[in-house]
């Protein structure tokens, strides 16, 4: 073989070295820009999920206070019934409790 052959074959493999050592760089590149991409899209979706996480628990507990307050209302209201109701026959208890008392 002669030298400029063996030159030309020389040449050829530091190239194919060359672009072999490139397309690796490249592809370790490219794994830790999706990894980077990818933690990032982790921490993104693990921030909007907490934030939803709050929202839904902010709404439960306003709709458990509108729910307390409805709650609340519903039994001031029955108490005053019953006790409006109490007080039209709290005469006629006192009447009949007087009159038990005089029978004596």
């Amino acid at each position: 073989m002669s030298l400029e052959a063996i030159q030309t074959v020389k040449r050829a493999e530091e190239e194919g070295q060359a672009k072999l050592a490139a397309a690796e760089a490249e592809a370790r590149e490219r794994k830790e820009s999706a990894l980077r991409e990818g933690e990032a899209l982790m921490r993104s979706v693990r921030a909007e999920a907490a934030e939803n996480g709050k929202r839904r628990m902010r709404q439960a507990e306003e709709n458990a206070a509108k729910r307390a307050e409805e709650i609340a209302a519903s039994a001031r209201k029955e108490s005053d019934a019953l006790r409006k109701n109490a007080e039209k026959h709290l005469e006629e208890a006192a009447d009949y409790i007087a009159g038990r008392v005089v029978k004596r």
